[in-house]
């Protein structure tokens, strides 16, 4: 399996770039930052976790930028526009923050939504196949259903940004239409898009793409930098009696609409959103670092494969740079 990274290189003068290569600002920046990828490299391309994915395309960056990236094989770059289903969420999230917390904290309903507790549990893409509105898709084959005896209760899945979709008045939306609207709010330059109109899972991005977004979040040129692990609630069933379904196996929490990874055996507090075929992308607990491992995998095991890779890369990048 190939292995190919980008890294840092020391230079005395900020602000200069050659050929995709990452310029440092100071000798011992330049120093770290290619110790960091080197060892993230290292576990990307020989760590049993990242072993078992087949071909991915990984990426470690801060505010400002890429700091390092690899591919392992050929399959995925920088540029591959991919599905990256529960993705979707993290974008999601953040236009709702952009649209309606402007000055004031989101409302209750609204927090409700965003974190899985408003007893829209019935929800399944599949009945969305043909839809080409927000509002079919609710609407489709019991989609709408609520499930008053879950209200208050997490429960994982998509109806609840489908149904807030509808609350905003965007159920007229198609595809094309709710892209346009969600830029609109968090930022025309972005490069994702809806391939389906169904906020919680629909879209479509490009790693470059999906970076920009996260580094928007960690500028605070998006309300969500302020919103990361806002309310956190408990999500795993048999350890909180107010969790009834969830796709992770340890005990993370979650927020308006990503995860936050606190487990208290694994976790080291980052914020991520891990899509359904192995698209993750993460940020740290300091809001100083992102990174994203990207594929696209039927397998029901993508969405958890990639995260035990990606957070093994994250911690080989944070070991080495001193984090």
């Amino acid at each position: 399996m190939l292995g190919v990274f980008t890294a840092l290189r020391p230079r005395r003068w900020a602000g200069l770039a050659t050929a995709g290569v990452l310029i440092a600002c100071t000798m011992t920046d330049a120093g770290a930052a290619s110790a960091a990828a080197k060892a993230a490299d290292e576990i990307a391309r020989t760590a049993r976790e990242c072993t078992k994915l087949g071909d991915f395309y990984w990426e470690i960056g801060d505010k400002n930028g890429a700091k390092a990236s690899g591919q392992i094989g050929s399959d995925y770059s920088a540029n591959s526009t991919i599905k990256i289903a529960s993705a979707s969420k993290w974008v999601w999230g953040a236009y709702v923050l952009e649209k309606t917390a402007r000055n004031s904290p989101p409302s209750d309903e609204e927090v409700e939504m965003l974190e899985m507790k408003s007893g829209f549990t019935l929800f399944n893409p599949v009945r969305c196949l043909l839809s080409r509105s927000v509002g079919s898709c609710m609407d489709s084959r019991g989609n709408d259903e609520r499930e008053t005896s879950k209200v208050g209760k997490f429960s994982y899945g998509g109806g609840h940004s489908q149904k807030l979709a509808m609350k905003l008045g965007l159920g007229r939306m198609n595809a094309e239409q709710l892209t346009a609207e969600v830029k609109r709010y968090i930022g025309p330059e972005l490069g994702f898009a809806y391939g389906r109109p169904q906020p919680a899972g629909g879209m479509e991005s490009s790693p470059a793409q999906y970076a920009q977004f996260l580094r928007k979040i960690m500028s605070g040129k998006l309300k969500m930098h302020d919103y990361l692990g806002y309310k956190p609630v408990c999500t795993l069933p048999g350890v909180c009696k107010t969790a009834l379904s969830s796709p992770v196996k340890e005990r993370w929490h979650y927020s308006l609409n990503h995860w936050i990874e606190d487990d208290p055996s694994t976790g080291d507090g980052s914020f991520s959103s891990p899509g359904l075929m192995g698209f993750y992308p993460w940020i740290s607990a300091d809001k100083k670092t992102y990174g994203i491992l990207a594929r696209q995998k039927l397998s029901g095991s993508a969405y958890w494969d990639s995260v035990e890779c990606g957070r093994e890369i994250r911690k080989a990048w944070m070991d080495a740079s001193g984090r």
